[in-house]
């Protein structure tokens, strides 16, 4: 995958991809995220784009970005915003990543049903030119959030999960549990391959899969953004979709119809979700602690 063209200023980047003589005329505050700052540009040739900005040290969140979208994008069964270009300023202290602005339509009739063939069409894409010879991981790491999301690859699915999900979380929040239930977290990472199944392919899956992270495009249909991508199991994605509230149950039974959820997937969600239980733990604090603890002591009860 080609990479964005970088610059050293918004400036420069607007310029360079929109002409020479084409400025920035206004700039307003975009709400929704908790990481980077992000703004609505308004050009003096009538455009609009969309462009996240962080500190230069932070640059790593959009190259992350990039190649989240890029690999979602290159495998054409769902939308995804379309990329500009990327840059860090040293003039500001800032690095930034520029995307097109999507200005949402109404949604189509079939609005949850198209997007539940879409994502198992994503999920049935072939991932050979992300990780070869049907690993699991990613081209390198990227995040969940604020937190790096380690993407070594590994050569099945529990040991993925296992190495690179659940164990870098329990580490990081392990001074928030007792002797008792450090026990009983050793025995669920001993017993994984127990309880999660190895799928039959490696799967493209968003990684972030909530309802934040969905939107409706120019078309009026699903379009996904924030990424945190890589080649896993399509259960995970599905799982994230259940864990800040369900999507219609139209969405799961067309996205059945393409690629089948196998049995006891209800009994493996909530295990998927305790990553992002974790990961929200670390980012946000012990109001996620008892959520944590249930789904460990239900798994090894």
């Amino acid at each position: 995958m080609m990479g964005l063209k970088s610059y050293d200023s918004l400036k420069a980047a607007v310029c360079a991809c929109f002409g020479s003589d084409v400025g920035i005329a206004d700039s307003t505050s975009v709400s929704g995220g908790d990481i980077n700052r992000a703004a609505c540009l308004l050009l003096s040739n009538g455009e609009r784009v969309f462009v996240k900005s962080n500190t230069l040290e932070n640059k790593s969140f959009f190259e992350a970005e990039e190649a989240g979208l890029a690999a979602i994008a290159s495998a054409g069964k769902i939308a995804t915003p379309k990329l500009i270009c990327k840059g860090c300023d040293p003039g500001s202290g800032t690095s930034f990543l520029m995307m097109e602005m999507i200005d949402p339509a109404r949604p189509v009739r079939d609005y949850w049903e198209v997007f539940g063939r879409e994502l198992a069409a994503l999920h049935l894409a072939d991932t050979e030119k992300l990780v070869p010879g049907g690993r699991y991981g990613f081209t390198g790491d990227n995040y969940i959030g604020a937190t790096e999301q380690i993407n070594t690859p590994k050569d099945t699915w529990t040991a993925f999960f296992r190495e690179c999900r659940l164990e870098p979380q329990f580490r990081m929040a392990e001074n928030c549990f007792d002797s008792a239930l450090l026990k009983d977290i050793l025995k669920l990472l001993d017993r994984i391959e127990d309880i999660l199944i190895e799928p039959e392919r490696p799967s493209l899956i968003h990684g972030d899969l909530w309802s934040g992270n969905i939107m409706t495009g120019h078309d009026g249909k699903a379009m996904l953004i924030d990424p945190a991508a890589y080649a896993g199991c399509a259960e995970a994605d599905l799982a994230m979709t259940e864990l800040f509230g369900r999507l219609p149950d139209v969405f799961y039974r067309s996205y059945d119809e393409v690629y089948h959820i196998q049995p006891g997937y209800e009994g493996r969600r909530d295990l998927y979700n305790l990553y992002h239980l974790l990961n929200h733990l670390n980012l946000f604090g012990r109001g996620y602690l008892m959520s944590v603890i249930n789904t460990v002591k239900r798994y090894t009860a």
